[in-house]
């Protein structure tokens, strides 16, 4: 919950710039985070490409091929993944999953790529250092190099 609240309502700079961003580059800023703690599932999961997927559905629709519900189906599948890893018992999976899952529905509304900052760092075996790739990547997309 501690986490949760950093995040969430806290002014730690990282919901702040969040808000800065159009709703496109908030999704693709997402499935960069949950594309960053996807190699966890994986290695657990190998044969299940649908957190892969929901993310590949979510880049998709920010570059304007796919449609949002397109997308959603995409992120309830992967959201399915995160339920059946939670219920063998993975909860390192299931947060990852989950994270991609919350990156796709960014496609529905921005916030929640908030959400998915907190999966992938929850996800990620040490989360302040989570949290420091995420807010670099989130300055990257706000201040593109030229």
């Amino acid at each position: 919950m501690e986490l949760e609240q950093e995040i969430l309502t806290e002014s730690n700079g990282l919901k702040d710039k969040v808000v800065l961003l159009d709703h496109k580059t908030a999704a693709l800023w997402a499935t960069a985070c949950a594309e960053h703690v996807l190699p966890l599932y994986e290695a657990l999961y190998p044969g299940d490409d649908r957190p892969r997927v929901a993310l590949e559905a979510g880049k998709a629709w920010a570059k304007g091929s796919l449609s949002t519900f397109e997308a959603r189906k995409a992120a309830l599948s992967s959201l399915d993944a995160s339920r059946k890893a939670f219920k063998d018992g993975n909860s390192l999976a299931s947060e990852v999953a989950h994270a991609c899952s919350h990156a796709c529905t960014t496609t529905q509304n921005k916030e929640y790529a908030l959400h998915t900052s907190i999966s992938a760092c929850k996800a990620a075996g040490d989360q302040a250092s989570e949290q420091a790739w995420q807010t670099q990547c989130l300055e990257e997309l706000l201040n593109p190099v030229s």
